[in-house]
């Protein structure tokens, strides 16, 4: 089964291939289109002037775009099987770019979620709600004496996609409304993955799992082709199974888009070409979506600017006898519109200084809860200022690695900016202020660069020794700054593109 061949189209539309894409002509041309986005005859197309909403669907076929069946060698190569399940759509993901096209947001939503797929259909699993609306118009169209197998198949696969398209709209509220639509396939894996080449990923642990195909080494490595769709399709013996499956997702299309970003593949007018021609055969677009417009429109965007978020659940279920994750619509709801309720400004929720912070510890340090994430170059030190934290009175948090980067940050809870200047008081140095609405009340998430300078009651702590800028950002005992908390093999908060993150 197809699970997350969504990730390639992903990278080609929310990475800036811009860059590479636009100068050359002719990509909009031989796309495959669908009507499934509801345009007002006047609604202006271009300029884009507000955030854009794409829902990305792998769902699971053995043919390409335009219908034609997969050659055996390479359903071969892909470890592809027999094609059983062909209208479920087992990936999806929204991804959010707000008007002035310089970040994202891409919430992943699990297959097995018991959700409300639509008027007459009722709750099941939100991968179905394409199959049903599909099943349920084909046999309306035949009693109604419609006969011809291309009108059935065209009208009853629009059906689906919208009926999918409402069923997440449903999920996640007023907060976002749907208006772009890309469907992949496994074609589009075999074609893109053939395009660009591997990408580097890290497992904490090694796997062997059959049925997926998936055998690797713990630790980075680069992958391709087979051995990249096996990755992503896993989801047995994984300690946390679909979820985890996600998590494979995520950080596979941040590598790819990470890639696609690279300087070796915009300074390749052959390999860009390339990619350009595999995204023609084996993606289906709503109609209406100029792609070079779009990509120019997307320069701005890199890889560093991609951030991945699973919706929130509440664990594995039994409903009528199957296995399903339940989800509580007004969580999501409340998720989506606190991440997405401040992006649509240049802002984006956040309140930044370069200066050096002056604060003075204000309030009841025993209050508030510190994280220190290192993303600096020296070993060891978000433990140490995680430890001269603690002395002042800070609750402590956990430590771990970040992606290596150059300023500081101090991140708070929506409208406790006093809590990150005290602790910023207590540190002294520079730091920028951001407020993350993901983060608890009391609690504060310091982020060290490399330029941060240890005040000097820290200066003198021993245990500080360099950290390759390429070493992963994991959590798994590989650094003294994330042997402090113990191992865990739940799924991370997020995955952000740009940095090499170890999953299960």
């Amino acid at each position: 089964m197809v699970k997350s061949v969504t990730a390639l189209l992903s990278a080609a539309l929310i990475s800036a291939t811009a860059y590479g894409w636009w100068t050359f002509g002719g990509i909009d041309d031989n796309t495959v289109t669908t009507d499934v986005i509801e345009v007002a005859p006047d609604a202006p197309l271009e300029p884009l002037d507000g955030a854009v909403d794409i829902l990305l669907v792998g769902i699971d076929s053995r043919t390409d775009a335009f219908g034609n069946p997969l050659p055996k060698e390479v359903l071969q190569l892909l470890n592809g099987g027999r094609a059983d399940g062909e209208r479920n759509t087992d990936t999806m993901i929204l991804v959010h770019i707000p008007s002035d096209g310089s970040r994202a947001i891409a919430f992943s939503f699990p297959r097995d979620s018991w959700v409300d797929i639509g008027p007459g259909f009722g709750k099941h699993k939100l991968n179905s709600a394409f199959v049903y609306a599909y099943n349920d118009t084909r046999k309306t169209l035949a009693a109604q004496g419609e006969d011809d197998p291309e009108v059935l198949e065209a009208k009853a696969t629009v059906a689906g996609r919208k009926n999918l398209i409402a069923a997440i709209e449903r999920l996640i509220g007023r907060s976002l409304a749907i208006d772009r639509y890309a469907e992949v396939n496994l074609a589009s894996f075999y074609e893109v993955t053939k395009a660009i080449g591997g990408v580097e990923v890290c497992l904490k642990e090694a796997v062997d799992e059959p049925k997926s195909g998936a055998n690797f080494s713990a630790g980075r490595q680069t992958i391709s082709g087979a051995a990249a769709l096996s990755f992503v399709r896993q989801r047995y013996d994984l300690p946390n199974g679909d979820l985890d499956r996600i998590v494979r997702q995520q950080v596979f299309l941040g590598a790819l888009a990470d890639k696609v970003l690279s300087a070796d593949m915009l300074t390749d007018p052959s390999r860009a070409r390339d990619l350009v021609s595999a995204v023609q055969k084996s993606v289906v677009l709503s109609s209406n979506w100029n792609l070079s417009r779009f990509a120019a429109q997307m320069q701005r965007l890199s890889s560093g600017n991609i951030e991945f978020r699973t919706i929130p659940n509440q664990g594995d279920a039994k409903i009528g006898g199957a296995d399903v994750i339940k989800v509580d619509p007004e969580e999501v709801r409340d998720f989506v519109a606190d991440l997405t309720g401040g992006a649509d400004s240049s802002a984006a929720g956040k309140t930044t200084t370069s200066a050096p912070a002056t604060a003075t510890t204000t309030g009841d340090s025993g209050d508030i809860t510190v994280e220190v994430r290192n993303g600096s170059t020296t070993r060891g030190l978000a433990t140490t200022v995680l430890d001269a934290l603690a002395g002042d009175g800070f609750l402590r948090g956990e430590v771990g690695d970040a992606a290596v980067q150059a300023g500081s940050i101090i991140r708070y809870a929506k409208g406790e900016r006093t809590k990150a200047e005290a602790v910023a008081g207590s540190l002294s140095g520079a730091f920028a202020f951001e407020e993350d609405r993901t983060l608890p009340r009391g609690h504060v998430r310091v982020v060290l660069g490399t330029t941060y300078q240890p005040s000097s009651r820290l200066a003198g702590e021993p245990m500080l020794r360099l950290r390759p800028p390429d070493e992963p950002t994991d959590t798994t005992g590989a650094s003294p700054d994330a042997t402090s908390t113990p191992a865990t093999t739940a799924p991370p908060e997020k995955i952000e593109a740009g940095s090499v993150t170890c999953v299960n």
